[in-house]
């Protein structure tokens, strides 16, 4: 073994071997590869050594990456090229076993999508409750950044994503008409790649209500004023993923003691499109502002109490009784 070569991190012993981790194939697999490397594998592994990657380490990790809400593609990818370069470090004689090779996080990402039966039950109630929660993840913050707070507040009144909200640019804001067009990756990032967990976030354009618009005017006055600039970063200027936003404020215990241990920051989004549906807005409509690509997914945050059904009953019983031919029922 070279000892170099043992010295080196996961990110560099990665960067050093990809061609041969690569090798067999087929280029239309090399990139969604690569991405899942740079932007899951070394952000949350790369500063380990080879030698320290552990089966429990990666399986925290894969578990990391679901609740972060990434696909099930973009795990499976994340996860294969992880496999790939450590059956390299395996025949490098770095390591004993390769400790990619992990089972069982099928079932936890089943258990993901379960949960989205119901997603008005991951909601938080109210305005009041929104606005605690904000004010409880600056406060429990290193440097109170209030940033972390409008983050959250407002990607839960536009009922977007944590990276949706942190790629908002002064351009994509319309304060005319008040709305924010939401756009979709399709550039490739600073590695030469796109990443194919952007698929299904669709572009779209959502409403930004009289209680965000303050919060935007201000976001605006804070950066330079290009249409480029980005509205929300971090306190040292740099982009906000839902696990910064996790680690920066403690947001799991800051969620526990709040008593809503089961919110995630993927949760805010739900949040946002049960607090529409309850307003009224039609599905129809819901659906466009959510970039839902089945209407099903979006009538899951409806919730139509008695009265409703009754009143429903009784507007399909005027409108048969107004028709000449009514239809002809069947009494057993």
């Amino acid at each position: 073994m070279d000892p170099a070569t043992a010295t080196k991190t996961l990110a560099e012993y990665g960067e050093a071997i990809m061609p041969l981790a690569l090798r067999g194939l087929e280029p239309k697999t090399t990139d969604p590869y690569l991405a899942g490397w740079r932007k899951r594998v070394v952000p949350t592994l790369g500063h380990l050594s080879v030698q320290m990657v552990t089966n429990g380490i990666v399986d925290r990790a894969v578990y990391g990456w679901i609740a972060d809400e990434c696909s099930r593609s973009t795990v499976k990818n994340s996860l294969a090229i992880l496999v790939r370069v450590m059956e390299q470090a395996l025949r490098d004689g770095l390591v004993d076993r390769n400790p990619a090779r992990i089972t069982g996080w099928q079932k936890e990402f089943k258990r993901a999508e379960d949960e989205l039966d119901d997603p008005r039950s991951l909601a938080l109630p109210d305005w009041f409750t929104l606005n605690r929660l904000a004010d409880a993840l600056v406060a429990n913050s290193g440097n109170e950044y209030v940033g972390w707070g409008e983050v959250v507040i407002f990607g839960a009144c536009t009922a977007a994503r944590i990276g949706e909200v942190s790629g908002c640019r002064v351009g994509d804001i319309n304060t005319d008409e008040w709305t924010w067009t939401i756009r979709r990756q399709t550039t490739p990032s600073p590695g030469g790649v796109v990443d194919k967990g952007t698929k299904g976030k669709r572009a779209r354009v959502v409403p930004l209500i009289e209680e965000v618009r303050e919060l935007v005017q201000r976001r605006i006055a804070l950066t330079d004023g290009t249409r480029d600039a980005r509205l929300f970063t971090g306190p040292r200027g740099g982009r906000i993923t839902t696990a910064v936003l996790r680690d920066a404020t403690g947001w799991d215990d800051v969620v526990t003691k709040l008593g809503f241990e089961h919110l995630r920051r993927h949760d805010l989004r739900h949040t946002g499109l049960t607090w529409m549906a309850d307003a009224g807005v039609p599905v129809h409509h819901l659906r466009k502002i959510a970039g839902h690509g089945s209407l099903t997914t979006t009538q899951r945050y409806l919730h139509p109490d008695r009265q409703s059904v009754t009143d429903a009953g009784e507007l399909l019983s005027q409108h048969l009784s107004g028709s000449q031919s009514g239809p002809k029922l069947r009494v057993v």
